[in-house]
């Protein structure tokens, strides 16, 4: 491969375009209700997103080993325009919901290769770097979805949300195809998809994805079994998915579970900080995006400087220094009340940015320095996928800690909601009672990031290895 910087260029430019649009949608809503009515369906929206890119993560990473990385960029890149196009003229709600679903499936092969092909093109001094880069990259498109979103549904129209991916993706694939050039010999003895796991693994996600998201308990022992097939499964199958070898190296499942880790506890300070921003400290919109946005500034920051102590201490020191800081940040959050200053909001979200930046670092190089150019798809498939369901998990958790806090202290949710729009009584009480359930969400955090300290320890201490290829 040639000529880093253009294709640096495109892959943020692809990164970009999948993380904003996990995001954008939500200050869309009532344009669309408006559009197309069926509010019920209207979760299915995000939902359709998050399941079919959680489902296609892995696959899209073991395909990039055995088809190779531009093919399958350029086809799950491909695939996420088609989506936004059907998105775009959808016109009523199943509609829109098919074209996000077909969105999720491209955008599944774009956070994988891209951060693959970045493992390719840089070597292990320097991936810290560049992955600072996408993750301020991701950070920031993630974090201007909403404003993004609400612009173009209150003053064009909320379809322009899908159908401007459509020239920037363009561009994406012709930087793509002109610059990226793979010069390694593919693999030629796994030329197989193992149908049977994909299936297996498949259900297994969607299962246990939907349970959560939707309260359907009865799903997650389903999925679990689903999962209990797929291991199963692979332990047997000629060309698995997921090679049961993953499992057995320390540094691999110690890596995975940390990323895990991140998706889960990045989604307490993402969902709720605003929240409690604007309804509890009474700040504005803007003062409640710039009390979440300084965490975009500890990310990269913290990510660029983690290169210098991996190579000196070793991947799991590294991780723990980052779990050190996201715990300093929990109980940071877990200290703020409704006399608060936006301002120290802001710093517990530059505290707990540079915590998830050092362990998101460590993780994805530490599982990419244990095997070759052939396995480091599958390996960067299987870190993006744990830190996506880890967010779909934390998000469940999160959700049923806050609203179980807030039904015991405020008699509902939706009384709550109600009272904080000023159309229900009891609005002093309320804004207490959602401090109250904030304050729980964040010691929930902080219990989950000891739970994370023990699932670093599963990674050895030991330097960076000498696998550089």
């Amino acid at each position: 491969m040639t000529r880093r910087g253009p294709v640096v260029a495109g892959l943020m430019l692809t990164m970009a375009l999948s993380a904003m649009d996990q995001t954008i949608v939500a200050t869309a809503v009532p344009a669309v209700v408006r559009d197309l009515g069926q509010f019920s369906l209207f979760p299915w929206v995000i939902a359709a997103y998050m399941l079919t890119q959680a489902v296609c993560t892995p696959i899209y990473g073991r395909l990039a080993d055995v088809r190779g990385r531009k093919p399958m960029l350029l086809t799950g890149t491909s695939i996420f325009l088609a989506g936004s196009l059907l998105a775009g003229v959808a016109w009523n709600m199943p509609m829109l919901i098919v074209g996000r679903a077909v969105q999720g499936v491209g955008a599944g092969a774009i956070q994988a290769i891209t951060q693959t092909v970045a493992g390719d093109l840089y070597p292990i001094q320097e991936r810290g770097r560049i992955s600072a880069l996408f993750g301020t990259v991701w950070g920031v498109s993630a974090l201007a979805g909403p404003a993004i979103g609400g612009v173009l549904s209150e003053f064009a129209s909320w379809r322009w949300i899908f159908l401007l991916n459509l020239p920037v993706g363009a561009a994406a694939l012709v930087v793509i195809t002109i610059w990226l050039r793979e010069t390694v010999p593919l693999r030629t003895d796994a030329q197989r998809l193992d149908l049977a796991g994909t299936a297996l693994l498949a259900g297994a996600i969607v299962a246990i994805m939907l349970g959560l998201q939707t309260a359907a308990w009865w799903l997650i022992p389903c999925g679990i079994a689903l999962a209990a097939g797929f291991g199963w499964w692979e332990r047997r199958a000629a060309e698995p998915l997921i090679p049961p070898w993953i499992w057995r190296d320390r540094m691999l499942l110690g890596t995975f579970l940390g990323s895990a880790v991140v998706g889960m506890v990045l989604i307490a300070p993402t969902v709720f900080l605003p929240t409690y921003a604007q309804g509890v400290l009474g700040a504005g919109a803007v003062a409640a995006g710039f009390a979440l946005a300084v965490q975009s500034v500890g990310w990269p920051v913290a990510a660029a400087l983690s290169p210098r102590l991996y190579m000196r201490y070793g991947f799991r020191d590294t991780g723990l220094t980052g779990l050190t800081l996201v715990l300093v940040s929990g109980v940071m959050f877990a200290l703020l009340s409704p006399s608060s200053s936006v301002a120290y909001a802001g710093v517990c979200a530059l505290v707990n940015g540079a915590g998830l930046g050092l362990l998101s670092v460590s993780t994805l190089v530490g599982a990419q320095s244990v095997v070759g150019r052939g396995q480091r798809g599958v390996v960067t498939g299987g870190v993006v996928f744990f830190r996506i369901a880890g967010g779909a998990l934390g998000t469940a958790i999160f959700a049923a800690v806050a609203g179980a806090s807030l039904a015991e202290r405020a008699g509902s949710v939706d009384e709550a909601a109600r009272a904080l729009n000023g159309a229900g009584p009891g609005v002093e009480g309320v804004r207490l009672a959602l401090a109250g359930a904030v304050h729980n969400v964040f010691l929930t955090m902080i219990v989950i990031t000891v739970i994370g300290f023990l699932v670093m320890l599963i990674v050895p201490r030991r330097g960076v290895p000498e696998i550089t290829s």
